[in-house]
């Protein structure tokens, strides 16, 4: 991959969705220049943002560093970071100096609604309703590239209970990208009704000893006021609703 600006990515930066027909997410060697160069301005801010929540945990996670997409082909170069540095980044102006790319499963169900979920009161987004998901991390790291159908069905699995394995998953993976965020999105559809899905997401929250959620959201429409959605569902939702239209 050649250099190029984190602006740079071939794709418009309003969170329309593009096919990706092929893929390929790096993992660069040593730390991410976040991670080197803004050490004390991260630990300052891992202090303010542990005792507002101190349920935080400092994992690590994926950063990366470039993204670019041309003719249906994505690539990315990111590195082995952690949450600390991800949530000093997000407050930057513009997200400068990093971008983060994550899978975003869109779960739907045999009537038509999709499925979310409303994150916990100690999660790094408390309240917010989005789509089962979470950031790349060591776990999904396979041969030195990021596998991004791995990291939906182990995010699904820990936040819902549900198997992708076992919904019919759209052949087609799409990119939606925001000003250095990009997120991939592939439809996978269930069997049951949104009723019983929300059912069973639920009870499987219940059970949890550390819920990531509170409940799950059963959306009929795409109405961007509906719920308190984080900002990477509205373009999924105005395709979704108007792309049946």
């Amino acid at each position: 991959m050649s250099h190029f600006s984190p602006d740079d990515v071939g794709l418009p930066a309003d969170g329309s969705l593009h096919p990706v027909h092929s893929l390929a997410l790096r993992i660069s060697p040593g730390p991410h220049p976040l991670d080197t160069t803004q050490v004390a301005a991260i630990s300052e801010n891992w202090e303010r943002e542990v005792s507002a929540n101190p349920a935080l945990f400092n994992g690590n996670l994926i950063l990366q560093r470039e993204i670019r997409y041309s003719d249906g082909h994505l690539e990315a170069r990111g590195h082995v970071s952690n949450f600390a540095t991800f949530l000093w980044w997000r407050r930057q102006p513009e997200f400068a100096g990093a971008c983060h790319l994550f899978g975003y499963p869109v779960i739907v169900s045999s009537d038509g609604a999709l499925i979310a979920v409303e994150m916990a009161p100690h999660t790094a987004n408390p309240g917010q309703v989005y789509f089962a998901a979470g950031s790349l991390d060591m776990s999904d790291i396979v041969d030195g590239v990021c596998d991004i159908e791995g990291n939906m069905r182990r995010e699904v699995m820990e936040e819902t209970g549900l198997d992708l394995d076992q919904a019919v998953a759209d052949p087609v993976l799409y990119a939606s990208y925001r000003s250095r965020r990009l997120t991939l999105v592939r439809l996978f559809t269930f069997e049951q009704t949104a009723e019983e899905l929300v059912q069973r997401i639920d009870a499987f929250a219940r059970d949890c000893a550390e819920p990531e959620i509170t409940r799950a959201v059963a959306i009929r429409g795409g109405d961007p006021a509906a719920h308190r959605y984080g900002v990477a569902m509205l373009p999924i939702l105005a395709w979704y609703y108007g792309h049946r239209q």
